[in-house]
């Protein structure tokens, strides 16, 4: 009687440079005992010099793998075609002086845009009005609307990036959060479409 093999690939997986990939690695499986212990530790890939930092391998590879040790298996494939495989080489250590650097140009970056929008709406004029409309005087620094403008823009940001330094203040995503990852999707998929030797022939292959 044939068997059914259930593979799921991975969305993205990180190795080491020269990695052998097993199927395991790459998916998530469903078999017979028998038939999930011979393939679950099955080389799909081995990483070498030639490959750069991002590989795609496609189900198409999984599938004749498979059928390479068991040829009278029957194959399921769901979800995603490609596994986008990120080969991370050794990360240098941060410079402090850079890592000064760059906080200087987004601390003074942000303030003097802040400033500058501050600047473009009048919002000195517009504080200075209300407390005349409200007190009755003309004070050049009503304090107490700018100190607590001042404190409520500061948490306001927190509430918007939604973390606390490295604490998150809820589950929500913040919207910096669901863009960046749009991004890595949009990234994504580019990768699966244009590095998958197998999705694309040119007019030389015959």
């Amino acid at each position: 009687m044939e068997q059914t093999v259930y593979i799921r690939l991975r969305h993205r997986l990180q190795v080491r440079p020269y990695e052998s990939i097993l199927l395991k690695d790459i998916a998530q499986i469903i078999a017979g005992e028998n038939i999930y212990e011979q393939i679950r530790n099955l080389k799909i890939y081995e990483v070498s010099e030639k490959d750069q930092n991002m590989i795609v391998i496609d189900v198409m590879k999984v599938i004749k793998s498979i059928n390479s040790i068991i040829p009278d298996v029957d194959i399921q494939t769901i979800g995603p075609a490609q596994v986008i495989v990120e080969v991370v080489f050794k990360k240098r250590k941060v410079s402090l002086p850079l890592f000064i650097l760059v906080w200087l140009l987004l601390f003074f970056g942000a303030a003097l845009t802040i400033m500058n929008f501050h600047e473009d709406v009048s919002m000195r004029e517009v504080q200075q009005r209300i407390y005349t409309i409200m007190t009755g005087e003309v004070d050049s620094k009503p304090l107490i609307f700018q100190i607590p403008y001042s404190i409520g823009l500061g948490l306001g940001m927190i509430l918007f990036f939604n973390h606390l330094f490295k604490k998150r203040i809820n589950e929500e995503p913040s919207p910096l959060e669901v863009e960046i990852f749009n991004y890595q999707m949009d990234l994504d998929n580019y990768i699966a479409f244009n590095e998958n030797k197998e999705s694309m022939k040119n007019f030389d292959d015959h």
